[in-house]
């Protein structure tokens, strides 16, 4: 995987990292507001070898060098603690005490440092400097051998313990900073985690190896408030929704384009991809650019299209299929300009019905009547119908909805088409993230007018004003022209300076002058 890689599923799972983040952030925070602040107090020693000689000095210091690393695990055991917390009298076992002391030998010296933390600065000191006094003690013991006073080696107190004045932990700036950069690559581990098990269609290059070449016909921006209000007819003519129906309008005039008529199916994978309101809204885009449109709707086992278009639903497909009601009888007209035959009466065998000759009876019928016949199909995968009802039109639209429908239900859908040998036009991704600012794939750039113009100032207003300005611009301009026109000079100024007379045209005879040059005597010469 490259840097690119990363950084598109950077950008598309950018959710991920951030709440990844957060969450870490704050866990340190909670953890670092309920942790018992611990302050550490510090003593040094020195241990030395008495000395009469410079070789003897220099022989004491390398034996009290190699004596100050075993002092250092001497320090940490349980006998210094268990001396401590009798001289004290404190409650903790001598091995909780010996858990706190810490005891730190540099190399190459003589210099011990013990480090005792507790919860309380005074009591840290107080440890720390009891600690010390009895590890003197203790190493006097420890090395004066039998029947002597005098000890070869000496541990002496040069540092006492102080009372420390901040905590050493917790840190919350630098427990913060930790989170922030461990939440960042926790997150975009999470993030590549969920890249590489979501088999959902979420790009252009996904759905058309998908489908198999199918070219992607629209992109259908994500509107939070179209389970409110399907229709693009509610919405402003310049919304992002608005203009991408317009688009897939132009992309679809470009197929079959030999046909006086057409019949597409609109279908979708799997239900709850949005192929209804497709259907709709392609329709009423498809009326308002001049086009004849018929919805027939064929999705006879949950239909839509009637409600949301509130138009009676129990005459329709099936009332004319089983011969009830005609197809004209059938056909109602909205105020939009497309008409719509409604699914009718839910039936118990759709399947039977849709793949009978009467079905083709009334497609072939609305065909030569209208310009555009869309047919809102049931899903391909639960069902069969959608494939019958695309073998007999000119082809299937695939409505997939974004992020949600995955690769290998687009395959099989596409399946489905073929194995009846129905043609896939195309596809639309449904429901597509909006994205400001650039161009492509469930990208919008707005271009409404702006807000003031239809409020402050019509357009009838502007244009008033705009004339105006023009009609006074040329009016100036005729004057200045006026005041500059040169009089007409009189004889003594014509005889100084003649009028410059218009210059002679060329000599030439009669058949070389065109019709429309003017004569000598035309010219007043």
């Amino acid at each position: 995987m490259e840097l690119k890689d990363y950084l598109r599923i950077a950008r598309r799972r950018w959710m991920t990292i951030v709440i990844v983040t957060l969450l870490a952030v704050g866990a340190t925070a909670l953890f670092t507001l309920q942790a018992t602040p611990q302050y550490a107090s510090t003593a040094r020693l020195f241990i030395s070898t008495p000395e009469s000689s410079s070789d003897e000095g220099y022989s004491g210091g390398l034996f009290s060098q190699g004596r100050v690393t075993s002092y250092a695990d001497l320090l940490t055991g349980e006998e210094i603690s268990r001396r401590v917390v009798d001289r004290l009298n404190l409650d903790e076992s001598p091995r909780d005490l010996a858990k706190q002391i810490k005891a730190e030998a540099r190399p190459e010296t003589v210099v011990l440092s013990i480090t005792v933390t507790d919860s309380g600065p005074e009591r840290a000191q107080l440890l720390t400097q009891t600690v010390s006094e009895e590890f003197v003690r203790y190493v006097k013991e420890l090395e004066t051998p039998d029947g002597e006073t005098t000890a070869p080696v000496k541990a002496s107190i040069v540092d006492r313990a102080t009372a420390p004045d901040a905590p050493v932990s917790p840190r919350p700036v630098r427990n913060l900073a930790l989170a922030t950069a461990l939440g960042i690559l926790l997150g975009i581990g999470v993030a590549v985690l969920r890249e590489t098990f979501d088999t959902s269609v979420s790009t252009p290059d996904e759905l058309e190896e998908a489908t198999k070449g199918a070219p992607l016909l629209g992109s259908i921006n994500f509107d939070k408030d179209a389970p409110t209000r399907p229709l693009i007819s509610a919405l402003n003519s310049h919304d992002p929704r608005v203009e991408a129906f317009r688009v897939l309008r132009t992309n679809l005039q470009f197929v079959n384009v030999d046909s006086e008529s057409k019949v597409y199916v609109v279908t979708s994978s799997v239900p709850e991809e949005g192929k209804s309101t497709t259907v709709c809204n392609l329709a009423l885009t498809l009326a308002a650019g001049g086009e004849k449109v018929v919805i027939l709707e064929a999705d006879l086992r949950q239909p839509k299209v009637a409600e949301y278009l509130h138009l009676e639903g129990t005459v329709g497909v099936t009332t004319v299929l089983t011969g009830r009601v005609t197809d004209d009888e059938a056909l109602q007209a909205t105020t939009w300009g497309l008409q719509v035959i409604a699914a009718g009466s839910i039936p118990p065998n759709p399947a039977e019905l849709l793949q009978s000759k009467a079905m083709k009876v009334l497609i072939n019928n609305l065909r030569e009547r209208f310009d555009v016949v869309l047919i809102d199909a049931p899903p391909l995968l639960p069902v069969t119908d959608a494939a019958l009802l695309a073998s007999a039109s000119d082809g299937a639209i695939l409505v997939v909805r974004h992020g949600k429908t995955t690769r290998d239900q687009v395959n099989v859908a596409v399946g489905r088409l073929d194995s009846v040998g129905a043609h896939l036009i195309g596809t639309v991704s449904n429901m597509t993230p909006v994205r400001r600012g650039s161009y492509g794939y469930g990208y919008s750039y707005g271009y409404a007018p702006e807000p003031g113009h239809s409020k402050k100032e019509p357009a009838k207003d502007r244009l008033k004003k705009k004339a105006e300005s023009v009609v006074a611009q040329t009016r100036k301009e005729h004057k200045e022209h006026k005041t500059k026109e040169p009089k007409e000079p009189t004889i003594l100024e014509a005889v100084g300076e003649p009028w410059p007379r218009p210059e002679a045209p060329p000599m030439a005879g009669p058949s070389t002058r065109q019709p429309d040059e003017p004569t000598s005597h035309n010219r007043g010469g």
